[in-house]
């Protein structure tokens, strides 16, 4: 049963108990609190992927390539792929080796997501309105765009406040190549270090290329799930909701969309797929 409005002096109501001003449902509690947990088993899970995939960017080849053929059948050298590079991190550094630098990036992860909650509360979006395929061009920009720009403040301050330990976990992982210790020794003995040694400034080193690409990538994201919610998705359809949402989340959620970059496309190839069957 909802709640009932809760009737003031003058002929004013009160929203009802659970909603806002304005009639907004108010965030629940414990909701950030299951957002650290679920980021912290997330960055775990993936740790090994990105491990292996940031020596592969770093240029780091312990393995020789190995002769196969194309689609064409001609010879060609494969470089190994992600099981071969992490089953010869296990036989370097045993099975925990995986896992190096994943401390810093769960406090990182923790921190970026914290921060979020915060500026979220300190600048809420007031009077956001849903995007409908019954608006004008100007409209729907206008709504997308404050959106996307509340976002960006919010992924900006995150990214500022958590890329002193990012720096760290980068570091930490890098050492395998020459094999080195220099961070090895914890988190608070490597923010020493750095500072002892770079200052300040060599806790946020890479900074700007990593906030320009969360905002490219952020708006991208955001421009093409407004593009299909707006456009390809009628309001007339009964599950129009759901699609919308779903979409949102993919290509919107900042955490999910920069760690599953490969598959966005096949998830918006299904999602077109799924409505032009049910509309036609």
């Amino acid at each position: 049963m909802a709640a009932a409005a809760v009737a003031l002096p003058g002929g004013l109501r009160a929203p009802p108990a659970g909603l806002g001003p304005g009639g907004r449902p108010e965030p629940v509690e414990g909701t950030e609190s299951l957002f650290v947990v679920l980021g912290a088993g997330f960055a775990a899970l993936s740790h090994p992927l990105l491990y292996v995939k940031l020596l592969i960017q770093v240029g780091h080849e312990p393995l020789p390539p190995t002769i196969g053929r194309n689609v064409l059948g001609r010879k060609v050298l494969y470089l190994p792929g992600f099981f071969t590079y992490a089953r010869h991190i296990v036989e370097v550094d045993g099975k925990m080796g995986i896992f190096r630098g994943l401390a810093p990036r769960i406090i990182s992860s923790t921190l970026s997501t914290v921060t979020r909650g915060t500026v979220k509360k300190v600048f809420p979006v007031e009077d956001m309105e849903h995007v409908s395929n019954k608006d004008d061009v100007k409209t729907s920009l206008r709504k997308v765009v404050k959106e996307t720009s509340h976002e960006m403040l919010m992924q900006c301050m995150s990214r500022v406040i958590s890329h002193p330990l990012h720096v760290i976990s980068m570091r930490c992982m890098v050492q395998f190549v020459g094999r080195e210790v220099k961070y090895s020794s914890g988190v608070f003995s490597s923010i020493g270090r750095i500072f002892k040694e770079e200052g300040i400034l060599g806790f946020f080193v890479g900074l700007v290329p990593h906030i320009l690409g969360d905002v490219v990538f952020l708006w991208c994201c955001n421009i093409l799930a407004h593009l299909i919610n707006t456009y390809a998705v009628d309001d007339n359809f009964s599950q129009a909701s759901v699609i919308r949402s779903y979409t949102k989340f993919v290509m919107g959620h900042p955490k999910c969309a920069r760690h599953l970059q490969p598959v966005l496309l096949l998830h918006e190839a299904f999602l077109l797929n799924l409505i032009v069957s049910c509309c036609f």
